[in-house]
């Protein structure tokens, strides 16, 4: 069986720019499965690409090929890149920190970049368009790979994972009864902000689902939420409109309220200024 082709933007559906580059995967192979991440991806965010990238990756079957475009760079001297993880996966994106979660995370085995030379699309009368790489170059590199066209040597030359161009990634601080990480990414459909802190440690550091734990977020130092808030495995255990702390899809510490929109309510975010403090009572 063929690849599987998944492929995450910023690109929306407000205009043909997804249609554009799902018609040069079928223009390569019409046997070709395509299927969408995401193409709501905040505009620009390298660093989103980077986490909704490790969030969605590993549940697919080993050697999909998943195509990550968010592309400030576009069409500058920033690596085109095709990277397989340790797990047999493919990712084609931009080399711009949107493989910081996965190297970390999943591991990278090798990282090659794109021949455009071999692997651009041609004939189209793109030749001298620079701005639209997700379908001249990373679509039509990615339906190459998954046709068999070409092999993971034939993308261009392999280059050092130290070239590999990352985001920080920061991590939590634990102690006996205190944990203390930040906000890395929010959850927009429902409101709920995701920590940095696996739940592995917040355990180890002795927290328990059904304990009452002291929350304190600070925002550049200031403090602007702090409550005693329920630690559980689900929305459910807590009374409605009242704040939580549960273990989200990934593991991971997160915040929320069991109905509402919690971050737009107390106007948080996510990201290095948001420190989340979490302590026994």
């Amino acid at each position: 069986m063929k690849p599987m082709l998944v492929f995450q933007t910023d690109f929306t559906y407000k205009e043909s720019a997804v249609s554009s580059m799902y018609g040069v995967v079928k223009s390569v192979d019409r046997e070709l499965e395509i299927h969408d991440g995401t193409h709501e991806l905040p505009q620009y965010d390298t660093w989103s690409a980077s986490y909704r990238l490790f969030q969605s990756l590993p549940f697919w079957p080993e050697g999909t090929i998943y195509v990550s475009v968010v592309d400030p760079g576009v069409g500058t001297s920033r690596k085109a890149c095709v990277a397989k993880t340790v797990t047999g996966h493919y990712v084609v994106t931009p080399d711009n920190g949107a493989l910081t979660h996965v190297k970390a995370m999943m591991g990278i085995e090798a990282v090659r970049e794109i021949d455009e030379s071999v692997n651009r699309l041609r004939g189209k009368g793109t030749e001298e368009v620079a701005i639209f790489h997700g379908r001249d170059v990373f679509g039509y590199t990615a339906a190459r790979l998954a046709s068999g066209i070409i092999d993971f040597a034939g993308v261009g030359p392999e280059y050092g994972l130290d070239e590999i161009v990352t985001h920080p990634l920061l991590a939590p601080e634990i102690t006996p009864g205190r944990v203390e990480g930040i906000f890395e990414i929010n959850d927009p459909n429902f409101g709920n902000l995701w920590t940095n802190i696996p739940l592995k440690d917040f355990r180890e550091a002795g927290f328990a689902y059904g304990d009452l734990v002291k929350m304190t977020v600070e925002h550049d130092g200031q403090e602007v939420f702090q409550e005693s808030v329920l630690f559980h495995q689900s929305f459910g255990y807590a009374k409605k409109g009242d704040p939580m702390i549960y273990n989200n899809e990934l593991m991971r510490i997160a915040m929320a309220v069991s109905q509402g929109n919690f971050c737009n309510q107390y106007q948080l975010g996510y990201g290095p200024e948001w420190k989340v403090i979490l302590q026994k009572i």
